[in-house]
């Protein structure tokens, strides 16, 4: 297929300034994308005309991302099917790790599972799409917990009712506390035998557009001394820096 080199190289100049918050210049652009600057010109004083970029006059030009662009940016995210579009990067994931892969949001103080993806020989898990677990004691939870707004985690923790389901199982609210500040740090959280003495799981944060936890992503499987966890841990939170970033998420974890 044959592209259209003027619509292509509208859409790298637009990719190229929304990556520079503080603007680039019309010698920035030509640098960058190698273009010639009278073509350059003619791109960026349409875009402007369209208000797909703002212009700030001063020594030398320097344009921003336009509300235009913003604008259809917010459309696209706002008609997102975000389920749609996580589901094959998860059903991926699950394959790569050989695991069973949640994705939850919260439901007052608990999670409630929303879609699951496994692997060809998968374990045996009690939790299914739609059941529902405390939040304390889940890897899903925890992470929602430790990345939601001081009121709204005071909120949830208010309500929670603390039940010993293993020996691992976290008894208190400061024990939680502490343990969503080491979350906090290391940026996935564990689920460490607490609901089931023979499965072990890793959650990680999942942001929408604005920057406010709307779920998490875990990856689940049967417990074993030799695996490496904290390893696993990263892979799960640079997955769910990617579904955020899929969600139109643009800022750091």
């Amino acid at each position: 297929m044959k592209l259209n080199r003027t619509t292509q190289r509208t859409i790298e100049i637009l990719n190229l300034i929304s990556q520079s918050p503080e603007g680039a210049t019309l010698d920035d652009i030509c640098k960058k994308l190698d273009l010639p600057k009278t073509s350059a010109y003619d791109i960026v004083t349409t875009l402007a005309e369209m208000n797909m970029v703002n212009v700030a006059k001063g020594q030398k030009q320097n344009y921003t991302i336009g509300l235009m662009a913003y604008r259809i940016g917010v459309n696209y995210t706002n008609n997102l099917d975000f389920i749609g579009t996580i589901e094959p990067v998860l059903k991926a994931f699950s394959k790569e790790v050989g695991k069973t892969v949640f994705f939850g949001i919260p439901s007052d103080h608990h999670v409630v599972y929303i879609c699951k993806f496994e692997p060809e020989n998968p374990i045996i898990t009690t939790a299914t799409v739609g059941s529902r677990n405390p939040m304390y004691c889940t890897s899903l939870g925890k992470v929602i917990l430790a990345y939601s707004s001081e009121e709204e985690r005071e909120k949830m923790i208010s309500r929670i009712k603390f039940t010993q389901y293993t020996e691992w199982t976290i008894k208190n609210k400061e024990q939680l506390m502490e343990e969503l500040e080491r979350v906090r740090q290391r940026g996935y959280a564990f689920d460490a035998r607490e609901m089931e003495e023979h499965m072990q799981c890793v959650g990680a944060p999942v942001f929408n557009r604005d920057g406010n936890v709307l779920g998490a992503i875990s990856v689940s499987s049967l417990y074993k001394p030799t695996e490496d966890y904290e390893a696993l841990g990263k892979l799960v939170w640079d997955k769910g820096a990617e579904v955020s970033g899929l969600l139109g998420f643009l800022g750091k974890i």
